[in-house]
Protein backbone atom coordinates (compact mmCIF):
# COMPACT_ATOMS: atom_id res chain seq x y z
CA UNK A 1 0.00 0.00 0.00
CA UNK A 2 1.52 3.44 -0.87
CA UNK A 3 2.14 6.42 1.60
CA UNK A 4 -1.06 8.62 -0.18
CA UNK A 5 -3.26 5.25 0.32
CA UNK A 6 -2.22 5.15 4.02
CA UNK A 7 -3.03 9.07 4.46
CA UNK A 8 -6.09 8.74 2.23
CA UNK A 9 -7.53 6.16 4.83
CA UNK A 10 -6.12 7.79 7.79
CA UNK A 11 -8.20 10.96 6.98
CA UNK A 12 -10.88 8.55 6.56
CA UNK A 13 -10.95 7.01 9.90
CA UNK A 14 -10.40 9.95 11.53
CA UNK A 15 -13.47 11.99 10.30
CA UNK A 16 -15.44 8.68 10.50
CA UNK A 17 -14.43 8.43 14.33
CA UNK A 18 -15.43 12.18 14.34
CA UNK A 19 -18.61 11.36 13.27
CA UNK A 20 -19.42 8.49 15.26
CA UNK A 21 -18.62 10.05 18.08
CA UNK A 22 -20.83 12.79 17.47
CA UNK A 23 -23.86 10.29 16.74
CA UNK A 24 -22.71 8.67 19.59
CA UNK A 25 -23.11 11.69 22.01
CA UNK A 26 -26.76 12.61 20.20
CA UNK A 27 -28.11 8.61 20.68
CA UNK A 28 -27.03 8.90 24.61
CA UNK A 29 -29.41 11.78 24.86
CA UNK A 30 -32.31 10.27 22.69
CA UNK A 31 -31.78 7.21 25.04
CA UNK A 32 -33.03 8.72 28.44
CA UNK A 33 -35.58 7.18 30.65
CA UNK A 34 -38.91 8.05 29.00
CA UNK A 35 -40.34 9.61 32.49
CA UNK A 36 -44.28 8.53 32.80
CA UNK A 37 -45.50 12.76 33.31
CA UNK A 38 -44.22 13.16 29.81
CA UNK A 39 -46.56 11.03 28.46
CA UNK A 40 -49.17 12.34 26.76
CA UNK A 41 -51.15 9.17 26.44
CA UNK A 42 -50.78 5.34 26.61
CA UNK A 43 -49.82 5.41 22.96
CA UNK A 44 -47.07 8.21 22.93
CA UNK A 45 -45.38 6.71 25.85
CA UNK A 46 -45.46 3.00 24.03
CA UNK A 47 -43.79 4.88 21.18
CA UNK A 48 -41.27 6.93 22.65
CA UNK A 49 -40.31 3.39 24.76
CA UNK A 50 -39.94 1.57 21.23
CA UNK A 51 -37.75 4.55 19.80
CA UNK A 52 -35.63 4.47 22.39
CA UNK A 53 -35.06 1.26 21.93
CA UNK A 54 -34.03 1.84 18.29
CA UNK A 55 -31.88 4.17 19.63
CA UNK A 56 -30.16 1.93 22.22
CA UNK A 57 -29.28 -0.73 19.44
CA UNK A 58 -28.32 2.06 17.32
CA UNK A 59 -26.34 3.61 20.36
CA UNK A 60 -24.26 -0.50 20.45
CA UNK A 61 -23.62 -0.76 16.53
CA UNK A 62 -22.19 2.71 16.78
CA UNK A 63 -20.16 2.08 19.72
CA UNK A 64 -18.94 -1.22 18.10
CA UNK A 65 -18.18 1.02 15.60
CA UNK A 66 -15.95 3.43 16.95
CA UNK A 67 -14.48 0.69 18.37
CA UNK A 68 -13.18 -0.78 15.16
CA UNK A 69 -12.17 2.42 14.13
CA UNK A 70 -10.09 3.22 16.78
CA UNK A 71 -8.15 -0.32 16.57
CA UNK A 72 -7.94 0.27 12.71
CA UNK A 73 -6.19 3.57 13.49
CA UNK A 74 -3.94 2.17 15.45
CA UNK A 75 -3.17 -0.48 13.26
CA UNK A 76 -2.19 1.58 9.72
CA UNK A 77 1.31 2.00 11.55
CA UNK A 78 2.19 -1.60 10.97
CA UNK A 79 2.92 -3.17 8.08
CA UNK A 80 0.76 -6.33 7.22
CA UNK A 81 -1.88 -3.78 7.79
CA UNK A 82 -3.84 -4.26 4.31
CA UNK A 83 -3.64 -7.59 4.26
CA UNK A 84 -5.87 -10.31 4.75
CA UNK A 85 -5.62 -12.21 8.29
CA UNK A 86 -6.51 -15.61 6.65
CA UNK A 87 -4.85 -16.16 2.91
CA UNK A 88 -2.42 -12.74 3.13
CA UNK A 89 -3.70 -11.12 0.19
CA UNK A 90 -3.87 -7.34 -0.10
CA UNK A 91 -7.34 -6.31 0.55
CA UNK A 92 -8.99 -4.30 -2.21
CA UNK A 93 -8.47 -0.59 -1.44
CA UNK A 94 -11.53 0.68 -2.29
CA UNK A 95 -13.06 -2.26 0.69
CA UNK A 96 -10.63 -0.59 2.91
CA UNK A 97 -11.75 2.98 2.26
CA UNK A 98 -16.00 1.71 3.25
CA UNK A 99 -14.62 -0.91 6.10
CA UNK A 100 -11.11 0.34 7.27
CA UNK A 101 -11.33 -2.01 10.06
CA UNK A 102 -11.70 -4.86 8.01
CA UNK A 103 -8.96 -7.69 8.26
CA UNK A 104 -10.07 -10.12 5.50
CA UNK A 105 -10.67 -9.32 1.64
CA UNK A 106 -13.68 -9.87 -0.04
CA UNK A 107 -12.75 -13.80 -0.94
CA UNK A 108 -12.24 -14.71 2.63
CA UNK A 109 -14.99 -12.81 4.33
Amino acid sequence: MTKQELNELREIIERRIEETKEEIAQLKELTKPVAPDNAIGRLSRMDAINNKTINEASLRENKSKFQKLERALERLGEEQFGDCSKCGESIAFGRLKIMPWTTRCVRCA
